[in-house]
């Protein structure tokens, strides 16, 4: 019996996994028929005995996290509760764009939202290691207009739109989902969020133009953290519905029918939420600088890989907490096509809104223990988590910045050039008006009007003390600390 089980598990592999479809995008080519040996490795001596000490069975469901301002990527794992747990943090080698979400062709903008993984996303012969297509565009995507393809979770460590992780965590990552496939999980639930969705992180980046899509999202990375377990997903009116019962039918372009939460679901989400309006709203009256945001951005890199990257920096000594943390972690091989973000150029526009502060180290709280090997790396905790997320915001919003034009999907990785954004126009300088004599009589000559003056240039609508400053996402601002 138990022979004919393993025949089995092997032939469901080779069928999913041989199926897997032609991908492009991050991959031009990389399919064939046969399976290589790293798709179907066993996992490691070391992860076997992680899943037993956890109590979670090797051919149990399995869920992805991902966070793009922490460039972190997080396995979750069902263990003998029934219950999602914590399994591992792996840190992101490289990841495209800017904060928010892919909107079209060519943005080179690496998703946000709710995605399902299938055993025929999985790609054994990908170009970059091992892949699995994100499923960009779902029906969300689909419902807003909203183009692109082939985005991927691949190894490697280079990106155009896609999360690129070392070969040695894909490795890892893709072997945790073929074995949830081989025990029965139909589908893995990817979320993809720009940041962790704390109060804190919330109220940074109250003035982004993306702030309503990050609400509501939000919902559904609140159902997760209060119950741990996934979230239904379902779109109408264009928007996502979380856990949402009807007798009526979702369809993504139309008005959405009744629905309601389950009761003991909306009591946690509500306790949740509500903790989290109070904390954003003491936030935003003590002024927490918010953050700036950008077009025209390279995409981000875990401060590990950027620690390795910058290892040979004069300017890097023993004494700095960048120092430590190279010499006392692993850190992944990133192989030789490694490409880390650029340094600003012409492309890049950036728009401050409060005057920046000192970034905050954002405390957290795993849900259970953690046994990421990136986490509690100093005293400062540069890989902490927070799983106290935000409220829903409403803070004016920043004016949109104009979208980068459209490219080919074959040219993603190329660089692109765009007319360098005007400079800040001059404000005419006010001239007081002249005294206006006093009305003796009705007859009196009137005053003289106040002399004319050149208009205020239009600001954008962001909070007071608006003030310019240099794009948090480049290569060489977050070394500012180091150097």
């Amino acid at each position: 019996m138990r022979r004919r089980s393993a025949l089995a598990r092997t032939l469901f592999a080779s069928v999913a996994l041989a199926c897997a479809i032609s991908l492009g995008g991050c991959e031009t080519d990389g399919t064939g028929t046969m399976i290589p040996a790293r798709a179907m490795a066993p996992l490691s001596d070391e992860m076997v005995a992680l899943l037993a000490k956890k109590d979670m069975p090797k051919e149990s469901p399995i869920l992805v996290r991902i966070f793009k301002e922490e460039a972190e990527l997080e396995v979750w794992k069902q263990d003998t509760s029934g219950q999602y747990a914590l399994l591992r943090t792996y840190p992101i080698c490289r990841w495209s764009g800017a904060l928010g979400p892919k909107v079209k062709e060519g943005d080179r903008q690496a998703p946000e939202g709710f995605y399902a993984i299938t055993p025929g996303q999985m790609n054994p012969n990908s170009n970059w290691y091992l892949s699995f297509n994100i499923g960009f565009p779902n029906a969300y995507d689909r419902a807003n207009d909203r183009t692109g393809a082939f985005l991927m979770v691949h190894g490697d460590c280079s990106s155009a739109g896609c999360y690129a992780m070392t070969d040695e965590q894909m490795g890892e990552i893709y072997a945790l989902g073929r074995e949830a496939f081989l025990g029965g999980q139909k589908e893995f639930q990817v979320q993809a969020y720009p940041f962790r969705m704390t109060a804190l992180n919330m109220a940074r980046h109250r003035n982004n133009p993306a702030m309503p899509f990050w609400r509501m999202i939000k919902q559904g990375n609140d159902i997760f953290e209060t119950t741990h377990q996934e979230p239904r997903v379902d779109v109408c009116a264009k928007h996502y519905v979380f856990d949402g019962e009807t007798k009526g039918h979702f369809d993504p372009r139309r008005p959405c029918p009744a629905y309601k939460m389950p009761d003991e679901i909306e009591a946690a989400v509500s306790a949740k939420q509500q903790k989290d309006d109070r904390e954003y709203a003491a936030l935003v009256a003590r002024n927490t600088p918010t953050a700036p945001f950008n077009t025209g951005v390279d995409g981000g890199m875990n401060q590990l890989f950027l620690a390795k990257l910058k290892a040979e920096d004069s300017k890097l000594n023993s004494g700095s907490p960048i120092f430590a943390l190279m010499s006392n972690q692993h850190v992944p091989a990133m192989g030789n096509n490694v490409n880390p973000p650029r340094l600003p150029d012409a492309d890049t526009t950036t728009t401050a809104s409060v005057a920046p502060a000192p970034p905050p180290r954002v405390a957290s709280a795993d849900s259970g223990e953690s046994h990421s090997m990136f986490r509690s790396l100093t005293p400062g905790n540069w890989f902490g988590h927070d799983d106290t997320p935000p409220p829903a915001p409403t803070q004016t919003m920043a004016q949109q910045p104009k979208p980068r034009p459209t490219v080919d999907a074959k040219a993603e990785a190329a660089h692109h050039t765009r007319p360098t954004p005007p400079a800040h126009p001059q404000v005419a300088e006010r001239k007081p008006a002249p005294p206006q004599a006093p009305a003796a009589t009705a007859s009196a000559t009137p005053a003289a009007p106040p002399a004319p003056q050149a208009p205020a240039a239009q600001a954008p609508a962001l909070m007071a003390g608006a003030a310019p400053v240099v794009s948090s996402s480049s290569f060489n601002s977050r070394w500012a600390e180091v150097h």
